[in-house]
Protein backbone atom coordinates (compact mmCIF):
# COMPACT_ATOMS: atom_id res chain seq x y z
CA UNK A 1 0.00 0.00 0.00
CA UNK A 2 2.94 2.21 0.40
CA UNK A 3 4.74 1.42 -2.61
CA UNK A 4 1.21 2.23 -4.26
CA UNK A 5 1.00 5.41 -2.54
CA UNK A 6 4.33 6.93 -3.60
CA UNK A 7 4.39 5.81 -7.35
CA UNK A 8 1.03 8.11 -6.97
CA UNK A 9 3.13 10.93 -5.53
CA UNK A 10 5.09 11.99 -8.32
CA UNK A 11 2.04 12.58 -10.64
CA UNK A 12 -0.05 14.75 -7.90
CA UNK A 13 2.61 16.81 -7.45
CA UNK A 14 3.14 17.71 -10.92
CA UNK A 15 -0.53 18.23 -11.14
CA UNK A 16 -0.24 20.65 -8.30
CA UNK A 17 2.89 22.94 -9.44
CA UNK A 18 0.90 23.06 -13.26
CA UNK A 19 -2.51 23.99 -11.65
CA UNK A 20 -0.74 26.43 -9.55
CA UNK A 21 0.64 28.10 -12.56
CA UNK A 22 -2.28 28.22 -14.98
CA UNK A 23 -4.06 29.72 -11.94
CA UNK A 24 -1.96 32.48 -11.32
CA UNK A 25 -1.99 32.74 -15.52
CA UNK A 26 -5.77 32.75 -15.95
CA UNK A 27 -6.43 35.04 -13.41
CA UNK A 28 -4.41 38.11 -15.21
CA UNK A 29 -5.78 37.38 -18.50
CA UNK A 30 -8.84 38.28 -17.40
CA UNK A 31 -10.03 41.96 -18.45
CA UNK A 32 -9.36 44.19 -15.62
CA UNK A 33 -6.70 45.54 -13.12
CA UNK A 34 -6.96 45.65 -9.50
CA UNK A 35 -5.10 48.86 -9.00
CA UNK A 36 -7.76 50.53 -11.08
CA UNK A 37 -10.98 48.94 -9.38
CA UNK A 38 -9.21 49.86 -5.79
CA UNK A 39 -8.47 53.41 -7.20
CA UNK A 40 -11.98 54.23 -8.74
CA UNK A 41 -12.78 55.35 -12.05
CA UNK A 42 -11.32 59.51 -11.24
CA UNK A 43 -7.95 58.07 -10.47
CA UNK A 44 -5.12 59.60 -11.89
CA UNK A 45 -2.51 57.45 -13.43
CA UNK A 46 0.41 58.28 -11.22
CA UNK A 47 -2.39 56.95 -8.33
CA UNK A 48 -3.04 53.96 -9.82
CA UNK A 49 0.56 53.32 -10.85
CA UNK A 50 1.37 53.63 -7.25
CA UNK A 51 -1.50 51.08 -6.09
CA UNK A 52 0.56 48.53 -8.57
CA UNK A 53 3.75 49.28 -7.02
CA UNK A 54 2.58 48.89 -3.12
CA UNK A 55 1.04 45.26 -4.52
CA UNK A 56 3.60 44.41 -6.13
CA UNK A 57 1.81 44.01 -9.29
CA UNK A 58 4.53 45.77 -11.71
CA UNK A 59 7.00 43.14 -11.08
CA UNK A 60 7.56 40.60 -13.87
CA UNK A 61 5.00 37.93 -13.93
CA UNK A 62 7.71 35.30 -13.06
CA UNK A 63 8.83 37.47 -10.24
CA UNK A 64 5.06 37.48 -9.20
CA UNK A 65 4.39 33.67 -9.70
CA UNK A 66 7.32 32.95 -7.57
CA UNK A 67 6.80 35.66 -4.71
CA UNK A 68 2.90 34.20 -4.48
CA UNK A 69 4.18 30.27 -4.34
CA UNK A 70 6.87 31.30 -1.69
CA UNK A 71 3.79 32.69 0.24
CA UNK A 72 1.51 29.02 0.16
CA UNK A 73 4.67 27.04 0.75
CA UNK A 74 5.16 29.37 3.81
CA UNK A 75 1.71 29.35 5.03
CA UNK A 76 1.42 33.03 5.11
CA UNK A 77 -0.89 33.79 2.27
CA UNK A 78 -0.81 37.63 3.11
CA UNK A 79 -3.51 40.64 2.87
CA UNK A 80 -6.48 41.02 0.68
CA UNK A 81 -6.34 43.37 -2.11
CA UNK A 82 -9.78 44.25 -1.98
CA UNK A 83 -12.00 42.69 0.00
CA UNK A 84 -9.96 43.22 3.28
CA UNK A 85 -7.92 41.17 5.96
CA UNK A 86 -5.84 38.36 5.69
CA UNK A 87 -6.60 35.60 2.97
CA UNK A 88 -5.75 32.84 5.91
CA UNK A 89 -8.52 34.34 8.02
CA UNK A 90 -11.16 34.71 5.00
CA UNK A 91 -10.64 31.44 3.39
CA UNK A 92 -10.92 29.76 7.30
CA UNK A 93 -14.07 31.35 7.77
CA UNK A 94 -15.62 30.37 4.86
CA UNK A 95 -13.91 26.59 4.56
CA UNK A 96 -16.14 25.19 7.62
CA UNK A 97 -18.94 26.04 5.75
CA UNK A 98 -18.26 24.49 2.66
CA UNK A 99 -16.89 21.58 4.19
CA UNK A 100 -19.81 21.14 6.36
CA UNK A 101 -22.06 21.59 2.86
CA UNK A 102 -19.88 19.15 0.77
CA UNK A 103 -19.74 16.32 3.69
CA UNK A 104 -23.55 16.17 3.89
CA UNK A 105 -24.31 16.62 0.06
CA UNK A 106 -21.44 13.17 -0.10
CA UNK A 107 -23.48 11.55 2.48
CA UNK A 108 -26.43 12.05 0.77
CA UNK A 109 -24.52 10.78 -2.74
CA UNK A 110 -24.27 7.24 -1.14
CA UNK A 111 -27.34 7.07 0.88
CA UNK A 112 -29.66 7.86 -2.66
CA UNK A 113 -27.39 6.41 -5.18
CA UNK A 114 -26.45 2.92 -3.63
CA UNK A 115 -30.13 1.56 -2.46
CA UNK A 116 -31.38 3.20 -5.57
CA UNK A 117 -29.04 1.11 -8.25
CA UNK A 118 -29.47 -2.04 -6.04
CA UNK A 119 -33.74 -2.15 -5.81
CA UNK A 120 -33.23 -1.24 -9.43
CA UNK A 121 -30.87 -4.22 -10.38
CA UNK A 122 -33.34 -6.71 -7.74
CA UNK A 123 -36.67 -5.32 -9.32
CA UNK A 124 -38.73 -8.23 -10.45
CA UNK A 125 -40.77 -5.56 -12.64
CA UNK A 126 -38.52 -4.17 -15.87
CA UNK A 127 -41.29 -1.27 -15.44
CA UNK A 128 -40.04 -0.15 -12.03
CA UNK A 129 -36.46 -0.26 -12.92
CA UNK A 130 -37.06 2.23 -16.09
CA UNK A 131 -39.01 4.44 -13.58
CA UNK A 132 -35.66 4.47 -11.69
CA UNK A 133 -33.28 5.08 -14.31
CA UNK A 134 -35.92 7.76 -15.57
CA UNK A 135 -35.69 9.58 -12.33
CA UNK A 136 -31.75 9.54 -12.11
CA UNK A 137 -31.81 10.88 -16.07
CA UNK A 138 -33.57 13.37 -14.74
CA UNK A 139 -31.46 14.64 -11.79
CA UNK A 140 -28.50 14.80 -14.34
CA UNK A 141 -30.12 16.38 -16.60
CA UNK A 142 -31.42 19.50 -14.83
CA UNK A 143 -28.89 22.55 -13.44
CA UNK A 144 -28.69 22.79 -9.77
CA UNK A 145 -29.33 25.85 -10.34
CA UNK A 146 -33.00 24.84 -11.51
CA UNK A 147 -33.06 22.54 -8.94
CA UNK A 148 -32.49 24.50 -5.98
CA UNK A 149 -35.09 27.18 -6.71
CA UNK A 150 -37.50 24.54 -7.41
CA UNK A 151 -36.71 22.85 -3.88
CA UNK A 152 -36.90 26.18 -2.87
CA UNK A 153 -40.70 26.77 -4.47
CA UNK A 154 -41.48 23.22 -3.00
CA UNK A 155 -40.65 23.08 0.83
CA UNK A 156 -39.56 26.33 1.74
CA UNK A 157 -42.60 28.90 0.20
CA UNK A 158 -45.81 25.85 -0.86
CA UNK A 159 -45.04 23.27 1.98
CA UNK A 160 -43.32 26.01 4.65
CA UNK A 161 -41.43 22.39 5.76
CA UNK A 162 -37.57 24.09 5.40
CA UNK A 163 -36.01 27.28 5.56
CA UNK A 164 -34.75 28.92 2.14
CA UNK A 165 -32.00 29.85 2.98
CA UNK A 166 -29.41 30.53 5.49
CA UNK A 167 -26.94 29.29 8.15
CA UNK A 168 -26.38 27.96 11.83
CA UNK A 169 -23.79 26.34 13.82
CA UNK A 170 -23.96 22.15 14.26
CA UNK A 171 -22.75 22.65 17.68
CA UNK A 172 -24.74 25.23 18.93
CA UNK A 173 -27.96 24.55 17.19
CA UNK A 174 -27.86 21.41 15.75
CA UNK A 175 -31.88 20.90 14.93
CA UNK A 176 -31.76 24.22 13.40
CA UNK A 177 -28.62 23.56 11.49
CA UNK A 178 -29.75 20.81 10.04
CA UNK A 179 -32.64 22.25 8.63
CA UNK A 180 -31.03 24.97 6.50
CA UNK A 181 -28.45 22.17 5.50
CA UNK A 182 -31.01 20.06 3.84
CA UNK A 183 -31.89 21.59 1.61
CA UNK A 184 -28.70 22.87 -0.06
CA UNK A 185 -27.11 19.32 0.08
CA UNK A 186 -30.31 17.30 -1.57
CA UNK A 187 -29.88 20.22 -4.22
CA UNK A 188 -25.92 19.47 -4.64
CA UNK A 189 -25.96 15.89 -3.86
CA UNK A 190 -28.70 14.82 -6.56
CA UNK A 191 -26.87 15.17 -9.97
CA UNK A 192 -23.53 13.12 -8.74
CA UNK A 193 -26.15 10.99 -6.83
CA UNK A 194 -27.59 10.15 -10.17
CA UNK A 195 -24.45 9.36 -11.93
CA UNK A 196 -23.01 7.43 -8.76
CA UNK A 197 -26.69 5.64 -9.41
CA UNK A 198 -26.30 4.85 -12.84
CA UNK A 199 -22.95 3.75 -12.64
CA UNK A 200 -23.02 1.24 -9.80
CA UNK A 201 -26.15 -0.01 -11.70
CA UNK A 202 -24.57 -0.63 -15.24
CA UNK A 203 -22.00 -2.29 -12.71
CA UNK A 204 -24.08 -4.92 -11.21
CA UNK A 205 -26.01 -5.34 -13.91
CA UNK A 206 -22.39 -6.63 -16.16
CA UNK A 207 -21.45 -8.33 -12.62
CA UNK A 208 -25.18 -10.53 -12.77
CA UNK A 209 -24.46 -11.37 -16.06
CA UNK A 210 -21.17 -13.30 -15.49
CA UNK A 211 -20.37 -17.41 -15.60
CA UNK A 212 -19.84 -17.86 -12.04
CA UNK A 213 -23.26 -16.00 -11.46
CA UNK A 214 -24.87 -18.19 -13.63
CA UNK A 215 -23.17 -21.56 -11.65
CA UNK A 216 -24.37 -20.02 -8.35
CA UNK A 217 -27.66 -19.81 -9.37
CA UNK A 218 -28.21 -23.04 -10.94
CA UNK A 219 -26.70 -24.27 -7.45
CA UNK A 220 -29.27 -22.72 -5.51
CA UNK A 221 -28.06 -19.67 -3.98
CA UNK A 222 -30.35 -17.21 -3.47
CA UNK A 223 -30.08 -13.58 -5.82
CA UNK A 224 -30.29 -11.90 -2.71
CA UNK A 225 -27.28 -13.54 -2.01
CA UNK A 226 -25.07 -13.43 -4.92
CA UNK A 227 -26.28 -9.78 -4.86
CA UNK A 228 -24.47 -8.49 -1.87
CA UNK A 229 -22.02 -11.17 -1.59
CA UNK A 230 -20.79 -11.15 -5.32
CA UNK A 231 -21.52 -8.55 -7.70
CA UNK A 232 -21.68 -5.94 -5.03
CA UNK A 233 -18.31 -6.82 -4.14
CA UNK A 234 -17.17 -6.90 -8.04
CA UNK A 235 -19.06 -3.62 -8.76
CA UNK A 236 -18.04 -1.36 -6.21
CA UNK A 237 -14.14 -0.83 -6.94
CA UNK A 238 -14.99 0.87 -10.40
CA UNK A 239 -17.89 2.67 -8.36
CA UNK A 240 -15.39 4.04 -5.55
CA UNK A 241 -13.56 5.63 -8.22
CA UNK A 242 -16.55 7.63 -9.80
CA UNK A 243 -17.42 8.51 -6.43
CA UNK A 244 -13.84 10.29 -6.28
CA UNK A 245 -14.80 12.14 -9.59
CA UNK A 246 -17.68 13.54 -8.06
CA UNK A 247 -16.35 14.82 -4.63
CA UNK A 248 -14.50 17.06 -7.08
CA UNK A 249 -18.34 18.02 -8.66
CA UNK A 250 -19.46 18.41 -5.30
CA UNK A 251 -16.70 21.28 -4.19
CA UNK A 252 -17.27 22.96 -7.61
CA UNK A 253 -20.66 23.16 -7.48
CA UNK A 254 -21.02 24.42 -3.57
CA UNK A 255 -20.32 27.60 -6.13
CA UNK A 256 -23.51 27.74 -7.23
CA UNK A 257 -25.05 25.94 -4.39
CA UNK A 258 -24.37 28.64 -1.57
CA UNK A 259 -25.14 31.51 -3.74
CA UNK A 260 -28.76 29.94 -4.28
CA UNK A 261 -28.91 29.56 -0.69
CA UNK A 262 -27.22 31.93 0.75
CA UNK A 263 -24.98 29.71 2.20
CA UNK A 264 -21.75 31.16 4.11
CA UNK A 265 -19.28 29.40 2.58
CA UNK A 266 -16.19 29.89 -0.42
CA UNK A 267 -18.81 30.33 -2.96
CA UNK A 268 -19.40 33.59 -1.68
CA UNK A 269 -15.78 34.71 -0.99
CA UNK A 270 -14.64 33.63 -4.49
CA UNK A 271 -17.18 35.75 -6.08
CA UNK A 272 -16.76 38.48 -4.00
CA UNK A 273 -12.97 37.95 -4.70
CA UNK A 274 -13.85 37.42 -8.92
CA UNK A 275 -15.49 40.50 -9.12
CA UNK A 276 -13.19 42.72 -7.45
CA UNK A 277 -10.58 41.31 -8.68
CA UNK A 278 -9.00 40.20 -5.68
CA UNK A 279 -5.88 38.35 -7.05
CA UNK A 280 -4.87 36.77 -3.38
CA UNK A 281 -8.12 35.58 -2.87
CA UNK A 282 -9.11 34.14 -5.78
CA UNK A 283 -6.05 32.24 -6.57
CA UNK A 284 -5.22 30.93 -3.21
CA UNK A 285 -8.80 29.45 -3.34
CA UNK A 286 -8.45 27.89 -6.69
CA UNK A 287 -5.49 26.24 -5.83
CA UNK A 288 -7.20 25.02 -2.83
CA UNK A 289 -10.00 23.53 -4.57
CA UNK A 290 -7.20 21.80 -6.91
CA UNK A 291 -5.43 20.55 -3.84
CA UNK A 292 -8.63 19.47 -1.99
CA UNK A 293 -9.41 17.33 -5.39
CA UNK A 294 -5.82 16.04 -5.73
CA UNK A 295 -6.07 14.70 -2.31
CA UNK A 296 -9.61 12.87 -2.86
CA UNK A 297 -7.96 11.63 -5.87
CA UNK A 298 -5.57 9.53 -3.71
CA UNK A 299 -7.72 8.33 -1.00
CA UNK A 300 -9.72 7.09 -3.98
CA UNK A 301 -6.52 5.29 -5.51
CA UNK A 302 -5.87 3.97 -2.51
CA UNK A 303 -9.29 2.75 -1.61
CA UNK A 304 -9.64 1.26 -4.72
CA UNK A 305 -6.00 -0.74 -4.23
CA UNK A 306 -7.84 -2.04 -1.03
CA UNK A 307 -11.25 -3.22 -2.96
CA UNK A 308 -9.21 -4.86 -5.65
CA UNK A 309 -6.11 -6.18 -4.77
CA UNK A 310 -4.66 -6.87 -7.95
CA UNK A 311 -4.46 -2.67 -8.79
CA UNK A 312 -1.30 -3.16 -6.03
CA UNK A 313 0.23 -6.22 -7.73
CA UNK A 314 -0.10 -4.14 -10.82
Amino acid sequence: MRTFLFKRLPSALAVLVAASFTVFLMLRLIPGDPATTLAGPDASPATVAAIRARLGLDAPLAEQYLHWLGQVLSGDLGPSYAIGGQVSELIGDGLAATFQLTVAALLLVVLLAVPTALYAVSARRRGLAGVLRALTTGALAVPPFVTGVVLVLVFAVGLGLLPAGGHASLFDAPDLAVQYLALPALCLALPSAAILARYLQDGLERALGEDYVRTATALGVSRRRILWRHALPNALPPAVTVLGLQIGQLIAGAVVVERIFAWPGLGQLIEQGVSRRDYPVVQDLLLLVVVGYVAVQLLTDLLYSWLDPRVRWE
